[in-house]
């Protein structure tokens, strides 16, 4: 299995999407009577979560990624060509 970058914030996303699912699923199934404007708030506040854990992880990666300055500034061995 291919390995990939891991994402927070899409995973609150779908989080909240799936409890966005469950509440339909549960109106529709007769276990709870849900009015169709609940899962607005539902949604939009998974979004919102979402946005701001997507910024805090990207923060973090960027914090602990080297450099890139750092590699280019690095002399270079055996390169050299003119004489």
């Amino acid at each position: 299995m291919l390995r990939h970058e891991f994402r927070p914030g899409r995973l609150v996303a779908g989080a909240f999407f799936a409890l966005a699912g469950v509440i339909y699923a549960g109106g529709a199934g007769g276990l709870w009577e849900t009015p169709w404007f609940v899962v607005i708030p539902v949604v939009v506040a998974g979004l919102c979560l979402a946005g701001a854990t997507g910024v805090v992880a990207r923060t973090i990666r960027r914090r602990r990624a080297p450099s890139r300055n750092a590699t280019a500034t690095e002399p270079r061995t055996g390169t050299n060509t003119t004489p």
